[in-house]
């Protein structure tokens, strides 16, 4: 049972969110008030699809760049059975998350946050132990990272289990949004199938002076945009059923609007195409050096040099949050808004109830994001074995392109529960209530950790303020008259 300081408070969030949604609610996207939004951005997507469908085909056909005949380290057709079987190990990946999403989703997350650790390190050694000294020192230096992030946060796990749990169980009663999922991943395959033609071209032809690295960094920037976009567009797919769902009352409400799934896919593939391509560039690093700094802050203690550099930039990177985060997809979905717009929006709504401190607490883009890299890790091994009993020259080239194909792929199915979640947090902050009706334990958990977060918040700054007025009247006596 709650408190009535808890009442109270959930009843205030309600007041203020009904007020925000009577004030709102005419924005509500129909059919005829949906317009192309971003369309800077998809012209730019689009246009860098075509010229790098064209360097593809011309690097993938002729095996080498011209010029570079008598340095070549194979054909094209040497490397390109390697892609193709960390396309097969990545898809089978995401596809049994897909499948355990129900049964085992709390437990393979555990296994994603606690094994990353070991798996890098080991990986560390081995790169070590074959002379690939830079990589070693690259995966022993994401092992300590990832070591004391997983430190850093260890108190928030069970909360962030938790809502991991009820996310998955809401994706896991639209058995429609899976099957989006896996169409998603299908087209993501066909991308990666000339993606892959070309890569296997630059790394048979033996570029002198790193251009043969300086065009896989490029290929590679280029799909992880790609992956990007496509997990976002299944992101606001499912994020919009979701909140139909939850604002509705349940699956089987006559109240959801006919073909509510289809109008989405539509939407999103069209006019709302732009938006989710100008967000996908920026949102994933800027969230994950978001979560590396709160980490940082919670512990450093009363180090108060080391704490204003930090602060610095977390203020900075709070404030690009503001306009880029993974909440704005939910209103792109909902309201058919741009992207900036719905990333303030969103952010904006998170500030105004409070909720903003229950975003921060909890950590689900973090584990879901350690349960891709731990995919996209055991895929690069399984190339980069491969290519090293084969061609030892190119393992790295090969072993860390496929890492990204395997994050690309294992990261689609990821994202239907991170969209679950998204949505659970907009309807909490919008109205309390949605949640309560949806499944009352869940609300009463979230509410009493929002209270304590609030209070937590509360003491530190009743700490902060009177060392600020002490400092403030000694800094006084000490000036003269």
């Amino acid at each position: 049972m709650l408190g009535l300081t808890q009442h109270i408070y959930v009843r205030m969030i309600k007041d203020v969110a009904r007020s925000q949604r009577s004030g709102d609610g005419d924005q509500l996207a129909s059919d005829q008030s949906r317009r192309w939004r971003d369309i800077f951005w998809l012209v730019v997507f689009t246009l860098h699809l075509v010229v790098l469908g064209y360097g593809l085909v011309y690097f993938g056909r002729y095996g080498y760049a011209p010029g570079f005949k008598k340095h070549r380290r194979g054909l094209t057709k040497n490397y390109w059975p390697v892609y193709a079987v960390a396309g097969g190990v990545g898809t089978g990946l995401g596809c049994t998350w897909l499948l355990l999403l129900g049964s085992h989703a709390n437990v393979m997350m555990k296994v994603a946050v606690h094994i990353l650790t070991t798996y890098l390190a080991v990986i560390s050694v081995l790169c070590f132990w074959a002379e690939q000294f830079f990589w070693g020192v690259v995966f022993a230096t994401g092992a300590a990272l990832q070591f004391l992030y997983v430190i850093s946060v260890i108190d928030r796990l069970p909360f962030t289990m938790l809502v991991l749990q009820k996310a998955a169980k809401m994706v896991w009663s639209l058995p429609e949004v899976m099957r989006v999922a896996y169409a998603f991943m299908f087209v993501m395959l066909i991308w990666l199938g000339l993606w892959s033609f070309g890569a296997s071209g630059v790394v048979a032809s033996n570029m002198g002076d790193g251009g043969g690295w300086w065009l896989l960094v490029v290929l590679s920037v280029s799909l992880f945009w790609t992956g990007a976009v496509l997990c976002n567009a299944v992101h606001v797919i499912v994020s919009g059923m979701v909140f139909l769902v939850l604002i509705h009352g349940g699956r089987e409400a006559s109240s959801i609007p006919p073909n509510s799934l289809m109008m989405s896919l539509q939407y999103v593939v069209t006019k709302s195409f732009g938006s989710i391509c100008y967000g996908s560039l920026f949102t994933a690093a800027i969230r994950t050096l978001r979560w590396e700094i709160r980490g940082i802050r919670s512990k450093i203690g009363n180090n108060e040099c080391l704490l204003c550099c930090v602060d610095f930039l977390f203020h900075l990177v709070e404030t690009l949050v503001r306009f880029f985060n993974k909440y704005a997809y939910v209103q792109i979905a909902v309201y058919g808004k741009s992207f900036n717009h719905s990333a303030r929006d969103a952010w904006e709504l998170f500030q105004s109830t409070g909720v903003e401190a229950l975003v921060a607490y909890d950590c689900s883009g973090a584990v879901l994001l350690m349960g891709t890299l731990l995919g996209g890790l055991v895929t690069g091994t399984c190339a980069g074995v491969w290519t090293w009993i084969k061609w030892r020259d190119s393992m790295s080239m090969v072993g860390s392109t496929a890492m990204l194909v395997g994050m690309v792929l294992v990261g689609l199915g990821m994202v239907v529960v991170e969209s679950a979640v998204t949505s659970i947090y907009i309807c909490y902050a919008e109205d309390p209530l949605l949640i309560h009706r949806w499944d009352s334990e869940f609300f009463d958990q979230m509410s009493e950790m929002l209270h304590q977060r609030l209070q937590y918040r509360s003491a530190r700054a009743r700490e902060v303020f009177p060392r600020n007025r002490l400092d403030g009247h000694i800094l006084q006596d000490r000036l003269p008259a």
